[in-house]
Parts: structure tokens; C-alpha cells; sequence
């Protein structure tokens, strides 16, 4: 029965070959964007987050900063 699973009547290698290729550029993918994420994160609390209030209003008020601000959370590691 895994026999017959595994080797898909002479299709097998092909088959499983496609799966872990396709698996393995998911999962790599998936890294790479958590990996900038996590890098992005670190370079923006290192610009805004030694702000006094008076700098921190303007930068909330910034176009991109609002759609930083509404998109992510940024968790301290």
C-alpha cells in the first residue's frame, strides 16, 4: 500500500521531487520575508524610537509612518 503511494505507477520520483521543491522555495520564501521584516522593524525602532513627544507627533503624522503604524506591530526582541 506506501509502495504503491510512494512510487504513483512509475511517477513517483517526479511527483515527490515537485512536492519538496515546492515545499522547500515556500519555506524559503517565508524566511527570507520574516528575515526583512525583523530588519525593517529594527531600523525603524532605531530612527523613532528615541523620539521626544514633539518629534513623535510629527513623524505619526507622516503618510508612511501612518501606514507603518496600521499595518504591523512592532514586538521588542
Amino acid at each position: 500500500m506506501i509502495n504503491e503511494i510512494i512510487s504513483m505507477n512509475g511517477y513517483g520520483p517526479y511527483v515527490w521531487s515537485a512536492f519538496v521543491f515546492t515545499l522547500s522555495s515556500f519555506a524559503s520564501l517565508y524566511l527570507i520575508t520574516k528575515l526583512q521584516l525583523l530588519k525593517e522593524q529594527k531600523r525603524y525602532i532605531a530612527k523613532f524610537g528615541s523620539l521626544n513627544e514633539s518629534k513623535t507627533a510629527v513623524a505619526r503624522e507622516q503618510k508612511i509612518n501612518k501606514e507603518i503604524l496600521l499595518n504591523t506591530v512592532i514586538t521588542k526582541i
